[in-house]
């Protein structure tokens, strides 16, 4: 059964799917329709204009602190050089339906320096295209385990106020005493593209 969490929220991964092994992470969302008000949208971007959402993960020593840059997951880096994280390639519109972009998670193959996975969300040339995550909709992340197809944990982020923000931080996948957990984050964050982003981490 699959566990809806709400902003804030902590599982243990572990407790909720003994032996788990292998995840798939998948994020999704969807774009605002235009309010049919001419050729521009309320938001001021051209009617059919594309957003480039780009997932990634960026992984932290026990201390919260990234390495290198091996250590950040995404479409110019598609795998970890442990090869227990690999993302499957960028989508560059959001469109159908389900998961846009996933990423498979080996845990048992994650490296000791590895303590805790970021997964993060970023609007493409956001500043050049004037867009932010006010202009997304049914934006979500969960994790499935590979062993049976079961959906274990999702946070979908509707109903927030992100105006003015350009990156997201979704969620956490972290060790403690011996476990993976989740935590769902949920928190925006007004910076131009991921290598901004990281910088926090440094």
């Amino acid at each position: 059964m699959t566990i809806s969490l709400q902003k804030g929220q902590r599982i243990s991964l572990s407790k909720e799917a003994p032996g788990l092994t292998k995840i798939i992470c998948g994020l999704g969302w969807d774009i605002v329709k235009p309010d049919g008000g001419g050729f521009f949208s309320k938001f001021g971007n051209k009617a059919g204009e594309d957003y480039d959402l780009d997932a990634s993960v960026v992984c932290l020593n026990d201390a919260g602190k990234l390495v290198d840059n091996n250590n950040i997951i995404y479409f110019g880096n598609l795998a970890h050089p442990s090869g227990a994280i690999v993302h499957q390639g960028d989508n560059t519109t959001g469109a159908g339906d389900g998961d846009d972009e996933v990423i498979m998670i080996d845990l048992s193959q994650i490296p000791s320096s590895i303590g805790k996975l970021v997964f993060v969300v970023n609007i493409y040339d956001c500043q050049g295209r004037k867009q932010d995550f006010s202009q997304i909709e049914n934006a979500f992340v969960r994790l499935v385990n590979t062993a049976n197809n079961q959906e274990l944990a999702r946070f979908n982020l509707s109903g927030q106020d992100y105006q003015g923000m350009s990156s997201m931080i979704l969620a956490e996948v972290y060790r403690h005493n011996q476990e993976w957990k989740m935590a769902a984050i949920g928190n925006g964050v007004s910076v131009n593209g991921l290598g901004e982003l990281v910088k926090a981490y440094i």
